[in-house]
């Protein structure tokens, strides 16, 4: 268990938004592809890491009321497609906001949030969530 924790901590993506950048056509990706669905074959061993900024603003959202059983302390909770300054779309979850306050055009950015753990003395799981700026 030490082991995997420890590989965990030193990971790069740890609290980090990382993508990738097709360094032919020069578009970012999220999250990191291999080869570039535009280049295909010209962008092989051309897909360089980038970090996100986190940065970017409400394209479409929904509020979601019926969940899982694992989120019904969460529910209603907003799921939101953000399209990042760096091009990608991606879904994420706004968090730290009244629900009646979240409109397409508003500008979000991203926080790690812990979203679970493998048992009570597991490792500790984190992933990312936008909040309004």
């Amino acid at each position: 268990m030490g082991e995997l924790s420890r590989i965990w901590r030193e990971s790069e993506h740890r609290y980090r938004l990382m993508g990738n950048r097709c360094g032919n056509c020069n578009q970012v990706f999220f999250p990191i592809r291999d080869v570039c669905p535009h280049c295909h074959r010209e962008s092989i061993g051309k897909m360089k890491p980038v970090e996100l900024s986190g940065r970017g603003e409400i394209v479409s959202f929904t509020i979601v009321h019926d969940t899982p059983p694992s989120f019904v302390r969460q529910r209603p909770y907003a799921l939101a497609l953000i399209k990042l300054d760096e091009g990608p779309v991606l879904t994420g979850q706004i968090v730290d906001a009244e629900n009646d306050s979240i409109e397409m055009g508003k500008r979000v950015r991203s926080v790690f949030r812990k979203i679970g753990e493998d048992g009570k003395s597991g490792i500790i799981q984190y992933g990312y969530k936008f909040v309004l700026e």
